[in-house]
């Protein structure tokens, strides 16, 4: 049974799975999130409950906890007690990933120059016209 969310990128067996349907079910994702043509900003939670899931059908239900409030800065899920943020964007390079959802733009600074992670990052990178990625980033203690 798996132990770390790092088992994920070395059992060729789930890599096969997330290669084959990840990208079906995010597109259904961003049609499901669609108004008027233009996909809305739902799409990131549509996409964190796929990944949710897929963390579940890994490491089994009883090993996940994915019933954080909204209100938690950071975490998204607990995978074998461990806390883990999740994050989606499409297109190239990592600029628009979202640390904070803030309007205050002087809050939004300061929370960028001062972060430091206090968890493991899930990120998913969805390129459609390339090639996209799910990349693991550790809190490192020093």
């Amino acid at each position: 049974m798996p132990t770390s969310i790092l088992d994920l990128f070395t059992d060729e067996d789930i890599i096969s799975k997330i290669k084959l349907k990840l990208p079906k079910l995010f597109q259904i994702a961003e049609l499901e999130s669609q108004r008027a043509g233009k996909i809305g900003m739902e799409v990131g939670s549509l996409r964190e409950r796929i990944l949710v899931a897929l963390l579940i059908y890994y490491f089994k239900e009883e090993n996940i906890n994915s019933e954080i409030p909204i209100t938690e800065p950071e975490i998204d899920v607990r995978v074998n007690n461990e806390p883990l943020s999740i994050k989606t964007k499409t297109g190239t390079g990592f600029s628009g990933v979202k640390l904070i959802w803030t309007v205050d733009a002087q809050n939004a600074k300061e929370f960028r120059n001062s972060y430091i992670p206090s968890m493991g990052m899930l990120y998913t990178n969805i390129n459609w016209n390339s090639e996209g990625g799910l990349y693991y980033g550790l809190k490192i203690n020093v």
